[in-house]
């Protein structure tokens, strides 16, 4: 069973709405750096950790960075619920 993309969604809203307090309105498709939602790599960097610590994995760690909620949202629906990457 994968992880439920709901609940990644609710931590990256969460995430951004307390380290972003001008942050835009954003979808699955908004960049979330620079023009998008504005993520600094300080904040980007915790943002993964927040990731990792909730579902014991994270996006952040691969060759590419997730440039949307979208990415998120897909990589966590590939990852079993519990498992560690």
């Amino acid at each position: 069973m994968a992880i439920a993309a709901a609940d990644v969604e609710k931590v990256v809203r969460e995430f951004v709405a307390r380290v972003k307090d001008d942050a835009p309105e954003f979808g699955n498709d908004t960049p979330l750096y620079a023009d998008g939602v504005g993520l600094d790599s300080l904040e980007t960097a915790e943002l993964s950790a927040v990731l990792e610590d909730e579902f014991d994995t994270d996006p952040f760690a691969g060759d590419e960075l997730p440039q949307t909620l979208g990415e998120i949202l897909a990589f966590y629906a590939g990852v079993p619920s519990g498992a560690r990457a």
